[in-house]
């Protein structure tokens, strides 16, 4: 993918990838060849394409985008599918449909890798401005084992965090005694799902330490909500 695995793997280049279109992608180009969309000049002139993909669904929100230009950027969270085809009906049926209506279709974004957003007051913001900002929080569970000791198990991460360098960072921790109480940190991952265990000292309140982990690492971050996008060839938020 565009940037690369939660391992740490960089995405590959594009002169050694191929790529098999999934069925939703057929959405996106069905009907491009019966004269739905307007056509440009690409870069160098030697070409035309597409101003606009003929997509049969908003796949601006559902995939997200960002990117930076010269004065402005864009920064829009990935959306579940189901939601924002039931927001765009709600709109067509109401046009003078509320944001706080709307959001009872569409709660808010929808990342990949799952977490937990903090709140709603940033997601309402970002959508009655266009900007925003909101708090992801890794899934961790407290767990007891078999000998009365606890840990703590997490099992999804906040949008884009790197788990390698995530479960480095908190080693460095460990190590430097910026945390203490944690005796052992493995990753247990594999295909059926993200593991990530984390074992407490017995004396140690774990209830603090991923507090403290949420505090000093990436198992808290936040995502910066910027709904900038082309109109007509012109950026509107």
């Amino acid at each position: 993918g565009n940037f690369g695995s939660v391992d740490g793997d960089s995405a590959a280049a594009m002169r050694y990838t191929e790529a098999r279109m999934s069925k939703i992608s057929m959405e996106i180009l069905r009907d491009i060849t019966k004269d739905t969309i307007d056509y440009q000049d690409n870069y160098d002139g030697s070409e035309r394409e597409p101003v606009v993909m003929p997509s049969r669904f908003p796949n601006l929100l559902v995939n997200g985008a960002a990117g930076i230009a010269v004065g402005m950027a864009t920064n829009i969270p990935p959306h579940q599918l189901g939601e924002i085809i039931d927001g765009v009906l709600a709109v067509s049926e109401n046009p003078d449909i509320t944001i706080q209506e709307l959001m009872e279709v569409i709660p808010g974004p929808d990342f990949p890798t799952a977490g937990q957003i903090l709140g709603r007051s940033g997601i309402r913001k970002a959508y009655e401005s266009g900007r925003g900002s909101i708090t992801i929080r890794a899934k961790a569970e407290i767990e007891q084992t078999s000998s009365g000791k606890e840990r703590i198990i997490v099992t999804e991460l906040p949008y884009q965090v790197n788990k390698a360098k995530l479960i480095e960072k908190i080693a460095d921790l460990v190590r430097d005694k910026k945390i203490e109480g944690i005796t052992d940190l493995r990753d247990e991952s594999d295909r059926t799902g993200m593991r990530i265990v984390i074992e407490i000292r017995r004396d140690a309140n774990a209830n603090v330490i991923l507090n403290n982990l949420y505090k000093q690492t990436a198992l808290q971050t936040s995502f910066g909500i910027n709904l900038l996008a082309l109109v007509d060839g012109q950026p509107k938020v």
